[in-house]
């Protein structure tokens, strides 16, 4: 049997692990929410750490804390910002939906371990008259929401970006003389550079970024200071500001204190924008992948023009087979990316989340929107270690398929005629020859005019 302990709190009595740095209201949260058994994210308990050492250090200085204690919960609350204390953790997403219990698990982590630092005989640090001075879980949660996403963004989702871009800006480069024909709706279109598909792929990435960076700057507005409903009551004058100052030191973001604590208690906008913004990456990712599976799928009987990297066995049945599983990969991180989304819209809606002065559904938007960032960061970084840097092309069945398109007959239209050209084309497939065989059969044009036409790469552009 595990040894316990007997805590208090304003309800009474109740049982907890021995050795668990939490105390009653962990305890009675985890009794009470046995439900997908997913605690909050790494990344959210650091930056409750983190804000926890600033408002620490923000009152020590101003000497509303004792020095010593000030340090203690500083100390403490670094534990808690470097992960080292996640065990300590175990309150299910799915709680109260201010999130009022991990806020309480994070004061009873951090004052129980302020108290051991301080060391024997010195009076206990309280959970909420030490750790909680001059906050609420009304504006730490949604502020620690805002640390969390913003420094994800920033230190793990968009360096990976920067990879992916590189590797398709090196393709777009290395294919760039490679003619191939193009497609809409699935069907043949008019020659088109390899390189440019790349290109086109690569500036889809770069526009997902820019909107990805502006979520950042909104994300970095801090709802801290509003405490329970907004007015800021109970936070000493200039604490918020101070905490957001000293946060934007360390995490070198430039948060600062919300200009209006009403909103940003009561809504969570930038959230659902942060969240809208990897909605939209994670489509712009599943598109390169989807169109560069379908591009390399063969390796004989389909279009055949890339050549992915074999980096498993595809098929438990069928010897020899290799499938694109880098691209299915990222696809099924898009789909989930989007169902986040959903989460997360529904969570931000009124009626649903927000309803008059707070969200109730912060520890859920919390949860999906930095699963979609570490998703979409981690896939980012695998597909282009594992499938853009090792792409080649097959320049011989891209030259292939060029000639043997019956959109090549487009170029023509304008010297022959729409109709005429359209009469060319229908031939060539009843035929099975290639407009150039027909137009040579039918001397339309003198031969030097037709090459010069037909000359694919001319077609593409500059």
């Amino acid at each position: 049997m595990t040894a316990t302990r007997i805590e208090r709190d304003s309800l009474g009595e109740v049982e907890v692990p021995a050795d668990a740095l939490y105390g009653a209201q962990t305890a009675r949260a985890v009794a009470n929410f046995p439900v997908s058994g997913w605690t909050m994210p790494r990344e959210f308990l650091a930056a409750m750490g983190m804000i926890k050492a600033a408002a620490a250090a923000v009152h020590g200085t101003a000497g509303r804390l004792p020095a010593d204690v000030a340090e203690a919960i500083v100390r403490a609350a670094e534990d808690v910002a470097a992960n080292r204390l996640d065990a300590h953790f175990p309150v299910d997403v799915f709680q109260t939906g201010s999130g009022t219990s991990t806020n309480m698990n994070a004061n009873e982590v951090i004052a129980r371990r302020a108290t051991q630092l301080l060391g024997e005989g010195a009076a206990a640090v309280h959970p909420n008259d030490h750790v909680n001075m001059g906050q609420s879980s009304n504006d730490v949660i949604p502020t620690a929401l805002h640390v969390a996403a913003a420094l994800a963004i920033t230190r793990d989702l968009l360096p990976a970006l920067a990879l992916l871009r590189e590797g398709l800006t090196e393709k777009a480069r290395a294919f760039d003389a490679v003619v191939k024909i193009g497609r809409t709706h699935l069907m043949d279109a008019v020659p088109v550079r390899l390189g440019q598909e790349f290109a086109g792929y690569e500036a889809q990435v770069a526009e997902a970024v820019a909107v990805l960076h502006f979520a950042v700057q909104r994300l970095c507005e801090l709802p801290l200071g509003g405490t329970a409903v907004g007015t800021g009551l109970n936070a000493p004058e200039g604490f918020a500001a101070a905490v957001c100052e000293a946060l934007a030191d360390k995490a070198r973001l430039p948060f600062r204190e919300a200009s209006n604590h009403f909103a940003a208690s009561g809504a969570r906008d930038a959230a659902l924008l942060a969240s809208a913004a990897l909605r939209s990456t994670g489509l712009a990712l599943g598109k390169v992948a989807s169109d560069i599976r379908l591009l390399g799928s063969g390796p004989r009987c389909g279009l055949g023009e890339l050549l992915l990297p074999a980096v498993q066995p595809g098929s438990s049945i069928m010897p020899g087979k290799v499938n694109p599983v880098i691209c299915e990969s990222v696809i099924q991180v898009a789909c989930q990316v989007v169902g986040n989304d959903a989460a997360v819209a529904a969570g931000a809606t009124g009626g649903v989340g927000s309803i008059l002065e707070l969200n109730l559904a912060m520890p859920l938007i919390a949860a999906n929107l930095l699963c979609s960032i570490r998703l979409l960061a981690r896939v980012a970084r695998v597909f282009t270690e594992r499938c853009v840097r090792g792409l080649a092309v097959d320049e011989a069945r891209c030259r292939e398929l060029v000639e043997r398109s019956l959109a090549m007959v487009t170029v023509l239209a304008p010297r022959i005629g729409y109709d005429a050209a359209a009469e060319i084309a229908k031939e060539a497939h009843r035929s099975g020859r290639t407009v150039r065989e027909v137009c040579l059969d039918r001397q339309l044009l003198p031969p030097d005019e037709l090459d010069e036409l037909l000359d694919a790469r001319r077609q593409t552009g500059a």
